[in-house]
């Protein structure tokens, strides 16, 4: 009789172990070695008659090929993440933090297409359907004629799926409840989320069904389980904002049939999630004009231009190591930043306190906010409001250089249909109007001529106040 194989996997990363350690070498992630058993492997003549593969056919680059089709959703803002809709047979994974708003924007579109006269299937494993009524019933769904099901076992999910008419869209809340039979693992771990995965997945391929798979997150972010995971999908979607605020982003961060990097911005209400059309004018709704240390960076989100306020504090010199705090930017970029703007432009940071922040929750990753947030910092230093009626960008360089970023274009033109008179970044703005000013800057030092003419005096710091 074949002996059968224990193993160790890392339900971080999936990495296989023969022992179990504490520590998982591979990511460094503490007691997540789950112990699994395999089935032996076939020897002989069964192996063999196993290890033979059909012919198949070769063709060249040459020949006509036609754009997958697109089921709108209903939520423009979702299908603008999509690259233009739900593409059926594809595969979608959305994850975010708990209490983000997952479950209610997939049942949004969910109880839409079915309205629109397509087959949705909703199946939970992780509420009751009573639950999922009652979530329905806050959001005014009720009369949509979506079919709901409460089940984790995947084999009955799709046995009963495959026996009526073909869903168009098929909901699955959480992918990480789901299991497969023939495997002793829990639900969760590294083998049940690739088996139930890929079950799904040979069922939206064979059946020409759009599945939407609900994934947890990890602390850091990450959609719970191994990276193969997003590898298996064709679409991998994350909900970001923060759950005390009322603003939403889901961003595409894969997507083979779209461009990456789209976002989606949504207002949480009463009644749901709202999608905005006019990002820009939302995040700056609640701005005051002539405050110190805050400047509006020009940015780009995927294809989308977005206005946002970058809004920074320096506090005193104080002893001890000093705080640096950022919420929506990369923290080691504000750390370069920072030796630049003292190394270059003698400003003296390396001992004050530092906060960032990125008003409206959504997150920065281009560096082309570079710029605003060197104006922020240097108008919160300096006491004094930035330009007024003025957007920042550009990217900023070691020496102290102001490199270009791509489509300007588009950026002045957003800032212009906001009612901005000046744009400063870097010397490829100039000539680039748009019905406003643009100010080109050589070097991130030529920023601090440009606040206001009447300087106020900074606060002195304590150990300054105290020799005095």
């Amino acid at each position: 009789m074949a002996r059968i194989e224990r193993r160790f996997v890392c339900q971080s990363c999936g990495t296989v172990t023969s022992r179990w350690h504490g520590r998982c070498d591979e990511c460094g992630a503490w007691d997540s070695l789950v112990e699994e058993t395999v089935a032996p492997k076939q020897t002989g003549a069964a192996a063999a008659a196993r290890g033979r593969g059909r012919h198949i056919d070769l063709v060249g680059l040459t020949g006509s090929s036609t754009p997958p089709p697109r089921i709108g959703s209903g939520i423009e803002e979702l299908d603008r993440a999509l690259g233009g809709g739900l593409v059926p047979a594809s595969v979608l994974l959305i994850g975010g933090d708990p209490g983000i708003g997952k479950s209610t924007l997939v049942l949004q579109a969910g109880a839409g297409l079915a309205r629109a006269g397509r087959r949705v299937v909703y199946v939970t494993g992780e509420e009751s359907i009573e639950q999922v009524r009652l979530r329905a019933r806050r959001l005014g769904l009720v009369d949509s004629p979506m079919e709901l099901a409460a089940e984790n076992a995947v084999a009955d999910i799709l046995t009963t799926l495959s026996a009526g008419p073909v869903p168009d869209l098929l909901i699955v809340d959480s992918i990480q409840t789901m299991f497969t039979a023939g495997f002793d693992q829990a639900p969760g771990t590294v083998t049940q989320l690739r088996a139930s995965t890929d079950a799904l997945i040979r069922f939206a391929k064979s059946r020409h069904t759009a599945v939407l798979l609900v994934g947890h997150v990890t602390k850091e972010g990450q959609i719970a389980g191994p990276r193969v995971l997003e590898h298996m999908v064709d679409t991998v979607l994350y909900f970001e904002g923060e759950r005390g605020h009322q603003f939403r982003i889901l961003r595409a961060v894969k997507n083979r049939f779209g461009p990456a990097n789209e976002i989606g911005v949504f207002e949480m209400q009463e009644g749901g999630l709202v999608p905005v059309a006019n990002p820009s004018a939302l995040f700056l709704a609640e701005r005051e004009e002539g405050l110190a240390g805050s400047a509006v960076y020009a940015g780009i989100e995927g294809s989308r231009p977005v206005l946002l306020e970058i809004q920074a504090l320096v506090g005193n010199v104080a002893p001890g190591s000093p705080r640096r705090a950022v919420v929506g930017w990369d923290s080691n970029r504000l750390a370069m930043l920072l030796a630049v703007l003292e190394a270059r432009c003698g400003m003296e940071l390396s001992g004050r306190d530092v906060y960032l922040n990125v008003a409206g929750g959504l997150r920065i990753v281009e560096p082309a906010a570079d710029m605003a947030v060197a104006a922020a910092l240097i108008g919160s230093l300096l006491d004094r409001s930035a330009p007024a009626k003025a957007a920042f960008f550009g990217e900023v360089g070691l020496g102290g250089e102001v490199r270009s970023v791509a489509q300007s274009e588009l950026r002045i033109r957003e800032a212009a249909k906001l009612g901005f008179t000046q744009v400063i970044g870097p010397m490829s703005v100039a000539g680039k109007s748009a019905g406003l000013e643009t100010v080109p800057v050589r070097r991130v030092g030529d920023l601090m001529a440009m606040f206001s003419p009447s300087p106020v005096r900074p606060r002195p710091s304590r150990a300054r106040a105290g020799a005095e």
